[in-house]
């Protein structure tokens, strides 16, 4: 009911600054995936905080002895060499539990349940609206289209978004001991505003502008699978439409799960230095500059930091987020048929 009346109600002004029905429905129905997207966040929030800590230049390093044969003596002794390894995912979550408790692990949470369904209606809307465009520009549904479509969105969305995220990542990063009292969102936005102004919570953007690769590439890899499973399905025509729209759904959480997990081990670097650029008065101040430190510090292993983490969280996330988005789009375009 309520879709039909904001129909009513909103189509028209739409129309009238240049966004299209389809864009409309788009931003319409991510709405509806606010309900899921607050589910999965509740239920996997951790380990995005999990995450962050580990992308944290603050992270506490565990010492290890490995014992090492020195070459050339007479006995033949050995050495004990330390060395220092990052902990792993239990690890961290362990030292959380212990040290700050359980309610630390959905610090942030409030920042990301504000932002997530605003910033998935203004990612599809003007991926909808950008596609349209640029399928009168370029070959329809090629896969330059796809790109260019992703990338603007994802240009718009960060720009918008970027101090939501921002405050979230610095709540995150706050490390308090059980029983004392850690800052709210509005505290914490308050602080930031106070200590390095407005600016202050567009830390991290120019690393979010780099992400905007992961966003095209996960988009031209889903558009290039969803295409192929149509292919597919095409000849299966004979078989009753339960099991072909079953059949579509499961297709396109496998296509959303290959394309993310693709397109983040590749653009995960830049998660990494966003983190850091975001950290309250460190030495990172620029993306190439916090790059080259972090690279000649602490290897280039450290930019994978945190990665298992968010292939947990990302993939069943986006698998399920893309397929019920499609499933939702489907729907409202057939009923308004």
């Amino acid at each position: 009911m309520w879709k039909q009346l904001c129909f009513l109600l909103i189509y028209p002004q739409c129309g009238a600054i240049g966004f299209s029905y389809s864009a409309f429905i788009y931003a319409l129905c991510s709405c509806d995936l606010l309900y899921l997207c607050s589910y999965i966040l509740l239920t996997v929030f951790y380990l995005n905080l999990i995450k962050t800590r580990l992308q944290s230049s603050k992270l506490a390093f565990r010492t290890v002895y490995y014992p090492q044969v020195q070459l050339g003596t007479i006995s033949g002794e050995g050495m004990v060499r330390p060395t220092s390894v990052s902990p792993g995912l239990f690890s961290v979550l362990k030292s959380i539990l212990e040290k700050e408790g359980p309610r630390s692990l959905f610090r942030g949470l409030g920042p990301n349940l504000v932002g997530v369904a605003p910033s998935r209606a203004v990612y599809f809307a003007c991926y909808s609206k950008a596609k349209e465009r640029f399928n009168g520009i370029f070959v329809p549904n090629s896969n330059i289209v796809h790109i260019c479509s992703a990338g603007s969105a994802a240009f718009i969305t960060n720009s918008l978004m970027n101090p939501i995220w921002m405050v979230k990542t610095r709540m995150q990063l706050e490390r308090k001991v059980r029983g004392s009292k850690p800052m709210n969102a509005l505290q914490c936005a308050r602080y930031v505003y106070q200590m390095e102004g407005i600016r202050g919570f567009y830390r991290g953007l120019t690393a979010s502008y780099a992400g905007i690769s992961e966003t095209i590439i996960c988009f031209a890899i889903y558009e290039s699978l969803k295409k192929h499973l149509k292919e597919v399905q095409l000849p299966s025509s004979s078989s009753n439409g339960t099991e072909r729209s079953s059949t579509n759904f499961f297709g396109l959480m496998f296509a959303a799960a290959v394309s993310k997990g693709c397109a983040s081990c590749i653009a995960y670097p830049h998660e990494v230095i966003r983190t850091r650029l975001r950290e309250e008065g460190t030495k990172y101040k620029a993306f190439i500059q916090t790059a080259r430190l972090v690279a000649r510090e602490e290897g280039y292993l450290a930019f994978y930091r945190g990665l298992f983490a968010q292939l947990i969280r990302q993939i069943p996330n986006t698998a399920i987020v893309l397929s019920t988005y499609e499933l939702i789009v489907y729907l409202l375009e057939d009923r308004a048929k």
